[in-house]
């Protein structure tokens, strides 16, 4: 059986990506682990979905992208958007922020909090407390902002992750002249800045479609245009470096585990998170639970309990406090398969998946422009 590629955090993950820029606008007590170029005004670009094995065999439609470098880092585990921005945004390993995946199980409500469709009575200040880079830049007296779409503002999950930047709303992800514009506006507000730009359009036609796809070639193509005019329209001395979150895998329909089909393998499982790549599943018997999928799965997944997990570095430091937010037993699929559920018939209907700890997901690139 193959072995999970785990991230190397405090090293060369997304989580050492805002520290090490941080080192060049006098963050106090952060460690440019990364060795990156030096300046006084960033804009990181992070494409959504944008894994490195991704970038290079599809080099030939994003060729501005893939002639900015070869360097790779890794996203976090989970491999999925919400635990990744949160990494990014707050510097820290996902055990350290709690954002423990698209969907996790959280004490405080009782339930599973789904990340991208975030409970109204659920603070996401009360979810993730600690500082974010971009609140310490600030008071450091850099000048931060995030363009993204206006739906984003205010959102539970982006005041978990990415707090304190001025917000420059897109209201329309297709105007891209509007998106550079903002970008050239906030890039230059100051003498030390930091500019968060999102594009999610990949991610979006890889979920639809499949990596590979049309779609995704289409939208793979509209992204390596908009870095390159963004770097054609900002001043020279801003240093533009581009990251993804994650990568993609495309899950046939007929290497899809679904749960009620089996219901053997929800017995003493109390609360079923996470994503159809790595589920994570709530039990008072972790051990019985994790030994009946391993037998139902052998090496088409990395099954483990907490524990196990926690002990192999799935996912950085571990504060105790937010440990119980991560699965009792959690189950990695290793080839292209998934874990389903009828009831989550959204996820049914996805082609390209992430969440998992192949190269494939894990794996994203460094640029820079």
């Amino acid at each position: 059986m193959t072995e999970p590629a785990l991230p190397h955090y405090g090293r060369s993950t997304l989580a050492d990506l805002l520290p090490s820029l941080g080192v060049h606008l006098g963050l106090a007590g952060a460690d440019d682990v990364l060795g990156l170029p030096s300046a006084d005004r960033y804009v990181l670009v992070l494409v959504d979905g944008l894994g490195r094995r991704l970038l290079d065999e599809y080099a030939g439609t994003a060729p501005y992208l893939a002639s900015l470098g070869e360097r790779t880092i890794a996203s976090g585990v989970p491999s999925t958007t919400a635990t990744s921005i949160t990494s990014l945004g707050t510097g820290l390993p996902p055990g350290l922020h709690g954002i423990a995946g698209y969907s996790f199980w959280y004490p405080g409500a009782g339930a599973v909090l789904q990340t991208l469709r975030w409970p109204a009575d659920i603070s996401g200040l009360d979810v993730q407390p600690q500082l974010t880079c971009f609140e310490r830049l600030s008071r450091a007296g850099v000048h931060t902002a995030t363009i993204a779409p206006a739906a984003f503002a205010g959102s539970g999950l982006t005041t978990a992750a990415l707090r304190g930047p001025a917000f420059l709303p897109v209201a329309d992800e297709a105007d891209h002249v509007r998106r550079v514009e903002l970008t050239v506006q906030a890039a230059t507000a100051g003498e030390r800045t930091l500019t968060y730009f999102y594009e999610r359009q990949l991610d979006h036609a890889g979920h639809r479609h499949g990596a590979g796809s049309k779609a995704w070639l289409r939208e793979l193509a509209a992204a390596d245009s908009l870095v390159g005019r963004l770097r054609a329209e900002l001043p020279d001395d801003v240093r533009v470096v581009v990251t993804g979150d994650h990568g993609m895998v495309n899950v046939p329909g007929n290497n899809r585990l679904v749960v009620e089909d089996e219901p053997a393998l929800l017995t003493d499982v109390t609360a079923f998170a996470g994503e159809g790549r790595l589920r994570q599943l709530m039990t008072p018997r972790p051990d019985a639970v994790a030994a009946r999928w391993r037998e139902r799965l052998g090496a088409r997944a990395w099954v483990r309990t907490r524990d196990e997990a926690a002990a192999e570095g799935w996912f950085g430091e571990v504060s105790p406090r937010l440990a119980g937010r991560f699965g009792d037993v959690l189950v990695a699929v290793a080839d292209d398969g998934a874990v389903m559920t009828r009831t989550l018939p959204r996820e049914l209907a996805l082609v390209g998946m992430h969440g998992s700890l192949t190269p494939a997901e894990v794996e994203i690139p460094l640029l820079f422009a």
